[in-house]
């Protein structure tokens, strides 16, 4: 194309072999024009560049220089299929559900409130905050789905815990036939590999799926999404970016203006602060609360939905079950009462601060407490960690006399204290006899097709647990898994995948709270044991909900093992439950 040929924005052209959209055609004082174009094939698609006429050969695809070649089909047909195919995917204008209904899933009307409310506003942006175990990932689907037909779904970010990126990659695709890549670290080094290091990753690809930790712990990502733009954003377990002061929090911010759709997902959005509650709802619409501590529900109305098992129940039939409570006291051995006795009546003098502080005293107590009802072995581990940690600081030449003095008597305390911790180690504590109890009675031995969840709050409480278990039932390392945050995210993706198998060899998991949230571990599963109290019933009832959900085709059984001391003064579980 000669140099001084002014191209019309909108006009198509070949540039370097590659098709781009032209937005604009200026001169330049050196002569010929610079065309600024979108890629519009592949490899370039929604990239921004320009080109200048004089280096470039810069080729119009004019609509003149069609070849019409006449329908020799029956009944011209092809020629009747390709207006069919013009007409669908023609874009709808209104809030009606077209496909998201016709998925893999099992229908209901109540899943289709969150895209119709989405559709009616003139920026579909929702939070979707159903209880646990409702179907939040499929109610995902189908508005995803319905911005896909109509134009405004192309470019599509998921931003999801890196438990559970596998899952919903694969509920997605399995489901509505939406391919999200997975930019865990495998799939990271895949691209990184591909494309040139300039290249930003998230123009690579349309649809991805990547884990939050992923985005805030590489600064180099926060550069790359400025840069881009995305039809639309879906932040999974959107309590976790609820804080606007934290990484997690900036960087929802950040992809909030990023994007033309937001859809935020949990079924615990409200810690019990209103500014939390109205960070959410300002990353869907900015405009929507403007004092942070003091909103009304009519400034947040529409902007998401919020049911329960008993809103939905008369449609869900027999996808729901009803739970079935199991609440097993242990009473603590001699051993155990003696630690409960010692533990009123610890006093710490220093607790990492020069200054001696009351509240930091008791809270390192209470510390001490909610490990050993953990189990011995984490309140030995927590003891042992400070202890470390005091003695190291007395290596220091330059403490004043006070100071040296109150460290001197913190170790002592620690010193004695862990002599009466370790005699608790020896042998079987309680809990572990209960567990292995409950298992018995239930017909769990490891090599039948009985599956089993523990949850604990404390790695080295599920070691000992992976430890007993194995070596009671003789079992193989494969049989009895440890899920815990500290594990790759590959490693943890792999985990929930085989448990969700019917031939995989696990049959019991044992995890942390990471598995508590948004892992669906009801497939082959209806037993859930919580080895210690979690003191937060946010946090009971996201790990009642890995089994208790929907698609449970089997009575959930959930079983609270409560350590009870002998003495009614002395803390246990039993006290805090009734807290």
């Amino acid at each position: 194309m000669p140099s001084d040929t002014v191209l019309a924005p909108g006009a198509r052209v070949l540039v370097r072999d590659e098709e781009w959209l032209v937005r604009s055609s200026l001169p330049v004082a050196t002569g010929g024009y610079a065309v600024r174009v979108v890629g519009m094939s592949e490899l370039v698609r929604n990239q921004e560049r320009a080109f200048l006429t004089a280096l470039d050969d810069i080729t119009e695809m004019r609509p003149e220089d069609t070849e019409l070649v006449a329908d020799a089909s029956p009944k011209f047909r092809r020629s009747r299929l390709y207006l069919e195919s013009l007409l669908r995917r023609t874009p709808p204008t209104d809030d009606l559900v077209y496909l998201g209904h016709q998925a893999a899933l099992n229908f209901a009307k109540y899943q289709l409130a969150p895209a119709h409310r989405a559709l009616a506003a003139l920026k579909p942006a929702i939070g979707i905050f159903d209880g646990v175990g409702i179907g939040k990932t499929l109610e995902v689907g189908i508005l995803l789905s319905e911005l896909m037909k109509r134009g405004r779904g192309e470019r599509i970010l998921v931003v999801a815990l890196k438990s559970i990126l596998a899952q919903f990659q694969q509920e997605l695709w399995a489901r509505f036939c939406i391919p999200l890549v997975r930019l865990d670290t495998e799939g990271l080094q895949r691209v990184r590999a591909k494309i040139p290091a300039n290249k930003n990753p998230f123009y690579y690809f349309s649809k991805a799926i990547i884990s939050i930790d992923t985005l805030k712990n590489d600064g180099r990502y926060r550069t790359y999404l400025e840069q881009c733009h995305w039809d639309c954003i879906v932040i999974d377990e959107c309590h976790h970016v609820a804080n606007t002061d934290a990484q997690r929090g900036r960087l929802a911010s950040l992809l909030a203006r990023t994007c033309d759709s937001m859809i935020l997902t949990s079924a615990t959005p409200h810690n019990g602060k209103p500014e939390g509650f109205a960070n959410l709802m300002n990353m869907l619409d900015p405009t929507a609360v403007a004092d942070p501590s003091d909103y009304t529900k009519d400034e947040i109305k529409g902007l998401f939905v919020r049911r329960f098992k008993k809103d939905i129940e008369d449609e869900v039939g027999d996808h729901f079950r009803e739970r079935k409570i199991d609440l097993r006291y242990v009473t603590t051995t001699d051993a155990e009462e003696k630690v409960l006795h010692r533990l009123k009546g610890l006093q710490f003098h220093t607790l990492n601060r020069k200054s001696i502080s009351i509240n930091k005293d008791i809270l390192f107590r209470t510390t001490l407490l909610k490990a050993f009802l953990s189990s011995p072995h984490a309140c030995l581990e927590t003891v042992n960690n400070r202890l470390d940690s005091v003695i190291q600081r007395l290596e220091n030449t330059e403490l004043s006399a006070s100071h040296r003095r109150d460290l001197e008597n913190d170790r002592q305390v620690l010193e004695m204290f862990r002599e009466l911790v370790e005699r608790a180690t020896d042998g079987v504590f309680a809990k572990l006899n209960e567990l292995a109890d409950y298992l018995d009675k239930i017909g769990w031995t490891g090599k039948n097709e009985r599956r089993v969840i523990v949850f604990s709050e404390r790695i080295s409480t599920l070691e000992v647990i992976q430890e007993f278990l194995t070596k009671r039932y003789k079992l193989g390392t494969k049989a009895v898994q440890v899920f815990h945050a500290g594990l790759p995210d590959t490693e943890q993706m792999q985990i929930v995948e085989d448990f969700g198998k019917q031939d995989a060899p696990v049959r019991i998991l044992l995890a942390t709270d990471v598995a508590s949230e948004g892992v669906n571990l009801h497939y082959f599963c209806n037993h859930l044991v919580h080895f210690d109290i979690p003191w937060s019933l946010i946090t009971l009832e996201q790990r009642n909900g890995r089994i208790d959900r929907y698609g449970q085709d089997k009575t959930p059984f959930i079983v609270y093992l409560v350590a009870k001391s002998k003495n009614p003064d002395h803390d246990s579980d039993l006290r805090i439950l009734v807290r």
